[in-house]
């Protein structure tokens, strides 16, 4: 079996096939055999911060499989994986690096394309783990597919996702409220589960060689969903309408973050309805928007209704 981690057997692989790294994919291979089997254990273990999301029988979903280093992994810890990827030149390639597993699907395909709920739906309606080396460009893209994929106000099938990405990106992910790197995915990401850093890896283990460090992540899912973070949350039908509430007060926050709350919010409400429910929050008229945390944009959002 070729040695997916090792730089000469990886090249060669690569050009026994008529392959090369694409930059259009944003493929950049893992060479240090102690990274894929650290995401896999990641993805796999306990502790959870929720015990609801510690199940059996789980199963593994990973984006961009590449050559199978991670993918083999992950088929050791999981009762089956499947590994969507896009780059058809290497189907063939996974086809032979995969054969030994006998629980590893390969589906061709683009994730962004896919219809999320139809894909897990492979694995019968068990718990899964999503997991992925992904490209930096498509970073968020991809994973507010797999979090907007399901009713926010409810349990999702996707239980933890670990994904491997650009530090600055992890940065981000998970900052601090308040912080300056504090941005609207750390917010939206946190009206879906909780993000936690896991751990940093350098660009000297890839091949090629990224210009930039990466960090792996993972966001545990909510159990039931939004009501984990905001029990206060309306149900049924005003559920949705309340989403879309603190969903466009986030993107307006954030869409002019040099601007006072108050003011980013004027073309949403007017400025004096928007001074008085921060006020009811305790919180100051002049307050920025990377201030305020996801359960505040809830509040927000039920006291501007």
């Amino acid at each position: 079996m070729t040695d997916l981690c090792d730089p000469a057997a990886v090249r060669r692989l690569l050009e026994e096939n008529g392959l090369a790294p694409r930059k259009a994919f944003g493929q950049n291979f893992l060479i240090n055999p102690a990274i894929p089997a650290e995401i896999a254990e990641v993805s796999a273990a306990a502790p959870f911060f929720w015990e609801e999301n510690r199940t059996e029988g789980t199963c593994a979903l990973e984006i961009g499989p590449g050559l199978g280093a991670l993918t083999r992994e992950l088929a050791a810890r999981y009762a089956a994986v499947t590994a969507v990827e896009i780059d058809r030149g290497l189907i063939p390639v996974l086809a032979g690096t995969l054969a030994d597993c006998p629980n590893a699907e390969i589906v061709e395909a683009d994730f962004m394309k896919t219809d999320v709920p139809a894909l897990l739906s492979r694995f019968g309606g068990k718990p899964v783990h999503v997991a992925g080396n992904l490209p930096y460009y498509i970073t968020t893209p991809i994973l507010m597919r797999l979090l907007e994929s399901y009713p926010a106000d409810g349990s999702s099938p996707i239980r933890r996702i670990t994904l491997m990405v650009q530090k600055e990106v992890a940065d981000r992910l998970c900052a601090p409220t308040g912080s300056d790197v504090c941005g609207a995915i750390t917010v939206s990401t946190a009206l879906y589960g909780r993000a936690e850093r896991r751990f940093t890896v350098s660009a000297g283990n890839f091949y090629p060689a990224p210009k930039v460090a990466s960090a792996v992540v993972t966001i545990e899912t909510y159990p039931h969903g939004l009501y984990d973070l905001y029990p206060d949350a309306p149900r049924g039908e005003a559920f949705a309408p309340f989403f879309a509430r603190v969903r466009d007060l986030i993107a307006a926050a954030f869409g002019q973050r040099r601007k006072t709350l108050t003011n980013a919010l004027s073309g949403l409400y007017p400025r004096e309805d928007a001074a008085a429910a921060l006020r009811r929050l305790g919180l100051r008229e002049d307050v920025r928007g990377e201030k305020l945390s996801a359960l505040d944009y809830c509040q927000l959002a039920d006291e501007l209704k």
